[in-house]
């Protein structure tokens, strides 16, 4: 199956900022309750060798607020600041019927109804209105955004490696 470079481990948000002088961060949780980014345990940086374990993760309007067990003042939150944290894939529950981990469809084919390759997908983007699925497309330097919906991608087959794209007028061409 095509998919993710790393499909063992999921990004769930990163440290934007230090938050008071006790050592507290704020953090952009990409879950769907801010603050359970704390529920699946110690995460970890990209590289997977630094761990991080969440104490007292509340959500604010900045972002999640939590102690990094020993990170004990402000400059080594803001040290941290911009660190990708990162959850084992295991520790994870099944996403429900019909909903995917943005990780699953990366790499996946774009194709046509027919099966025509269209490119492959290299991005899952939400700027507030919804997912869009990034496109690159063989052979062009830019890429297509996608409403990830019903309407215009109507199959998602992850154990075949590929989405369906509905023609979508002017887009694609």
């Amino acid at each position: 199956m095509a998919g993710n470079q790393d499909t063992t481990r999921i990004l769930l948000g990163h440290v934007s900022g230090a938050h008071g002088i006790k050592g507290e961060v704020v953090i952009h949780s990409y879950t769907a309750a801010a603050e359970d980014i704390a529920a699946y345990g110690p995460l970890s940086d990209e590289s997977g060798t630094r761990h991080f374990e969440l104490k007292g993760a509340r959500a604010t309007g900045k972002g999640v607020v939590a102690r990094i067990i020993g990170v004990n003042d402000r400059n080594a939150a803001e040290a941290l600041k911009g660190t990708a944290l990162y959850v084992d894939r295991a520790k994870l529950p099944a996403p429900a019927t019909g909903a995917f981990y943005h990780s699953d469809l990366i790499g996946l084919a774009a194709v046509d109804a027919g099966g025509a390759a269209l490119g492959e997908v290299i991005a899952v983007h939400n700027f507030g209105a919804g997912d869009l699925i990034e496109i690159r497309m063989p052979g062009r330097k830019d890429t297509a955004l996608v409403p990830f919906t019903d309407a215009f991608v109507p199959e998602v087959d992850l154990a075949a490696g590929r989405v369906v794209i509905a023609p979508v007028p002017g887009l694609l061409d």
